[in-house]
């Protein structure tokens, strides 16, 4: 070794080989799709990257590997989803990084109408994002139910209305109860972590939001702006 040489940090590898699974376009679109927080089949994630469903198994495969996919069987199909919140953390900030110079303009009015969708209101792995999940988050702010102050931490009585509203808090493991998450589209944190995935699990099960298209994308019923009304003062205009 030579002198005054110092020893290569030991994560120098896992890092290389970490951001070598992101540096495929094929990759990207599987990784960005499994951000809805389900299970898709192989076949689906092939026919959604556009290519070939044995050069999926392969991506997949790495992917799996390398710790940023599980794995699930039945039968005989294939599963596959985002091994946890953390891997789902990780891809929604480099997306946030690199959204604004990646833009592009719509090729036909179906693009268009997705991209206006996902804006609009959308799943960020298991909580709420865009322009829905900021609504809903400076809502939860406003009323002193969430401070942001020095990151985001819910307050006594922000704890107390999610009790009040039916929305159980399960805290278990090291997951954050509340945690600021950077919105690509709105370039604003929304409300992630325990609580944010509670609020969301919540909503599509009481009917407040239903998925539609193929996408992330969710759309706020007619009970759900009533009880978001209600319960938090959102009006009808912030989440259109």
């Amino acid at each position: 070794m030579l002198e005054g040489m110092t020893t290569r940090d030991p994560r120098a590898t896992a890092l290389a080989r970490l951001a070598a699974l992101f540096a495929d376009e094929t990759r990207a679109a599987c990784l960005l799709a499994l951000l809805d927080g389900r299970a898709w089949t192989a076949s689906e994630l092939a026919r959604h990257a556009g290519v070939a469903a044995s050069t999926l198994s392969e991506h997949l495969g790495r992917l799996v590997a390398g710790g940023l996919l599980a794995e699930e069987r039945q039968g005989r199909h294939r599963y596959v989803r985002l091994a946890d919140a953390r891997v789902a953390q990780l891809l929604e900030d480099l997306a946030a990084q690199v959204a604004p110079g990646a833009a592009v303009r719509p090729r036909t009015l179906r693009e268009s109408s997705a991209g206006s969708a996902m804006a609009r209101g959308r799943t960020c792995y298991d909580h709420l994002a865009g322009r829905l999940g900021i609504a809903v988050t400076d809502a939860l702010t406003a009323r002193g139910l969430l401070e942001q102050d020095t990151g985001f931490a819910l307050t006594d009585a922000g704890l107390a209305w999610f009790a009040s509203a039916g929305i159980g808090l399960e805290r278990r493991g090291r997951r954050p109860l509340a945690r600021g998450c950077l919105d690509w589209t709105e370039r604003r944190p929304h409300l992630a972590g325990v609580a944010g995935a509670a609020l969301c699990r919540h909503a599509l099960n009481a009917g407040w939001c239903v998925r539609i298209g193929s996408e992330r994308a969710v759309k706020v019923t007619v009970a759900g702006e009533r009880a978001l009304f209600d319960l938090l003062g959102v009006a009808s205009t912030a989440l259109r």
